[in-house]
């Protein structure tokens, strides 16, 4: 019996932006090896329903696209499927043509087929046998001289799946109600995935509940005894997502978990997707899904993402990743994407976890939040378990680009929960270069007079020196405290246009930086160039002593006004009193030299990061053998339950 593992789909809700990511309709040319659109055909008007779309007269259309193409590689390597069926049902007279790609992204035709009359169904068999180092299959379809409407189109498997279970959803979630309700309603208004969910796993920590929202009884009623809403206390991330592998351990017909985060737009078909994945894996793999930027909706975070041995620091692969923008350059013009890359961990805005791997390592390191998902997959990878960065399975999440979490009271969770997962699992002896690169970004704020991040820091520090017994008992306790910390330094306050005292600069506001062209930085504006190697050493030892000996500013007027994407590191230590653009836009925050404080936490900088250093050997040990025990379903209830 033929199983669909993955559908084409069209977006439903109207918006043309994310069109890109499922039909390619474009033409392209190459100008100095870049892709260069030289068309916008694009249009929502020939989206008709969920699955079926039109090609108008005369033109063509490429679903070689995110959401519709078929990741091949991955199939071949991770799963039992060794061939798989091209269902495309088309009405009205064009062309099929079915095609294939290399690692290289080196694209070649398969097949070629005429089409002709109303619901015609053609079958196309496609072996997995060639992709071993990357490639995917898709179809275009050309219309004739009347329009060509696709039916429907269904990539399928008559192998057999590995699991059978259906999958729970695990959704954790603290004062963001209306985006959970919305995701609720994409759920229950898809019916081919409430027929493979078994619970709805709703962890509730905030104050403005879900429940109370206006909208949720409907779909609650919609949703009848599949969605279960769970409410605790705030417990981050770690503990709202702890609480779902927990209650999943206890669920008979469940044999996954997909961990969802709050702040999302929902592709309901890459739950399915990714189930499906999972059921057919040779192996139990962690599946990770692709996070897009909610707010600019062609853009990609990342595609496969890695702990970098060394400075144990986690990011893309390579930068080409970063913020990839789909509507600039589809997968067609994007050869790397073509490429199979192997992910270390993948963030929990999206990942779905087997019931078996929840049962062999247990439960979320009790963090709060930062590096529980990195460090999950860390361990995973200890027992035999991987993690696969799926393409064609993503959400749309909240950007960073209006944040800046390094400085505010997560800065605390960064610090701490670096070293702790580098403890468990960093291979490198005392841990590589982690503790100098972290201390490097700790110098770096502190030459930015950002002393509340750099506190935080410390205090981090200490706590990881007082080791892995604490974790759960302050694990409500630690964020309120990082947040109360806040009003013990200025820099953290946020001056709105409306306030009285708000402070102005007496050299005004400076220059933005210019993007394109790059001369006009290099020739006219020297001092934005990053200083790197013996430059940024001499930098940094003549910048540490100037600020050591000059007077505090904390009474002095703003010297200059910078927009928070302006403010470079390496050029606001030039100033005593400056003012930058707060990174939500809301206002303007002051940062002033005080000379006490910036003495004071250089010294506990070093001396912490050499205590660390020099003991690290037997923190890692004591860290590693408290591993099972914090992460345990037992102890995680206790914590619950508190």
């Amino acid at each position: 019996m033929a199983v669909v593992l993955q559908n084409v789909v069209f977006p439903t809700n109207q918006d043309p932006d994310v069109l890109p990511l499922y039909a390619d309709p474009e033409t392209w040319a190459t100008v100095k090896c870049m892709p260069l659109r030289l068309s916008d055909s694009a249009s929502i008007d020939n989206v008709l329903s969920r699955h079926s779309a039109r090609v108008r007269p005369g033109k063509r259309v490429s679903y070689a696209t995110y959401f519709n193409a078929f990741p091949a590689s991955y199939w071949q390597r991770w799963t039992v499927v060794r061939d798989i069926t091209l269902n495309i049902s088309t009405s009205g007279t064009g062309t099929v043509i079915v095609y294939r790609s290399n690692s290289g992204g080196q694209q070649q035709r398969v097949e070629s087929r005429t089409v002709k009359g109303d619901g015609v169904n053609n079958v196309f068999q496609l072996p997995l046998n060639s992709f071993g180092d990357g490639g995917w299959y898709w179809f275009d379809l050309i219309a004739g001289s009347s329009e060509l409407v696709l039916e429907r189109a269904t990539w399928e498997t008559t192998a057999k799946p590995v699991k059978t279970g259906k999958v729970s959803l695990g959704m954790c979630t603290f004062n963001k109600a209306e985006y959970c309700v919305e995701t609720l309603a994409n759920i229950a208004a898809d019916p081919a995935l409430r027929e493979v969910v078994d619970k709805i796993l709703l962890v509730d920590q905030g104050t403005a509940k879900v429940k109370d929202r206006p909208e949720f009884p409907q779909i609650a009623a919609e949703l009848g005894d599949q969605l279960r809403v769970i409410h605790q206390g705030n417990l981050g991330g770690s503990g709202g997502y702890s609480r779902a592998m927990a209650e999943t351990l206890q669920l008979a017909d469940t044999d996954f978990l997909l961990l969802l985060d709050d702040d999302i737009e929902f592709e309901t078909e890459s739950a399915i997707r990714a189930l499906q994945f999972g059921r057919f894996s040779s192996n139990p793999v962690i599946v990770g899904g692709h996070m897009f930027d909610l707010y600019d909706k062609p853009v990609l975070h990342a595609w496969a993402e890695h702990v970098k041995p060394g400075p144990f620091l986690w990011g893309p692969s390579f930068p080409e990743q970063h913020r990839h923008n789909f509507k600039e350059s589809n997968l067609r013009q994007t050869p790397w994407m073509h490429a199979r890359l192997d992910a270390d961990y993948n963030g929990w805005w999206m990942s779905l976890i087997p019931k078996q791997v929840i049962a062999d390592i247990g439960l979320s390191l009790p963090v709060f939040i930062k590096w529980d998902d990195s460090e999950y997959s860390l361990r995973a990878a200890e027992h035999g378990y991987r993690t696969v960065s799926l393409p064609g399975v993503a959400l749309w999440h909240m950007s960073w680009l209006d944040k800046d979490d390094s400085q505010d009271w997560q800065a605390y969770f960064h610090t701490r929960n670096r070293i702790i997962a580098g403890l468990l699992h960093s291979t490198q002896p005392r841990g590589g270069k982690l503790m100098q690169n972290s201390s490097r970004q700790d110098i770096k704020k502190l030459l930015n007079m950002q002393y509340y991040a750099v506190q935080l820091s410390i205090n981090a520090m200490r706590d990881v020196l007082a080791g892995p017994e604490k974790l759960h008992s302050t694990i409500k306790t630690v964020m309120p405290e990082a947040r109360a910390l806040m009003s013990e330094f200025g820099e953290t306050r946020v001056w709105l246009p409306d306030d009285e005292d708000h402070p102005v600069s007496r050299g005004g506001r400076s220059l933005p930086i210019i993007q394109d062209p790059t001369w006009f930085e290099e020739e006219s504006r020297p001092e934005l160039q990053y200083p790197t190697g013996i430059n940024l050493a001499l930098f940094t030892a003549k910048t540490v002593a100037k600020q050591w000996l000059r007077e505090d500013a904390t009474d002095k007027i703003p010297e200059l006004e910078y927009a928070k994407r302006d403010a470079l590191w390496w050029h606001i230590p030039k100033h005593e009193s400056v003012i930058i653009g707060s990174a939500d836009g809301r206002g303007k925050m002051w940062y002033r030299h005080d000379r006490a404080k910036f003495r004071r936490m250089l010294r506990e900088i070093q001396v912490l990061r050499r205590q660390i250093e020099r003991n690290w050997d037997t923190l890692a040990k004591q860290y590693r053998e408290a591993l099972p025990h914090i992460t345990s379903v037992e102890m995680w209830l206790e914590t619950f339950e508190k």
